[in-house]
């Protein structure tokens, strides 16, 4: 009984931890793949012409591969990154 008790809260923290793995990018706006309308609206900093310069980046030389991407973005520095990354994911 000891035993099955046992497995038993090895098996509940193991799907814990992977609910709370995958749930850290809910909610998450995906750079990737949002529109301007999505970006300007869930960064902060990011007004429509810089959102727009996003999108058009991202269709001329591809997905961003780091959040750090962003900084090619004229008009994205590094401040408005970090003060995002929470909000943020690719």
């Amino acid at each position: 009984m000891k035993i099955l008790h046992t497995l038993f809260l090895a098996a509940m923290l193991m799907f814990s931890s992977a609910a709370f793995a995958a749930s850290a990018t809910v909610g998450k706006l995906n750079i990737n793949t949002a529109s301007a309308e999505q970006i300007a609206e869930g960064m902060n900093g990011i007004g429509d012409s810089k959102a727009k310069a996003i999108v058009q980046y991202r269709q001329k030389h591809g997905k961003f591969r780091s959040l750090q991407d962003l900084e090619k973005v004229d008009g994205v520095g590094a401040k408005t990154v970090e003060k995002n990354r929470d909000k943020i994911s690719l």
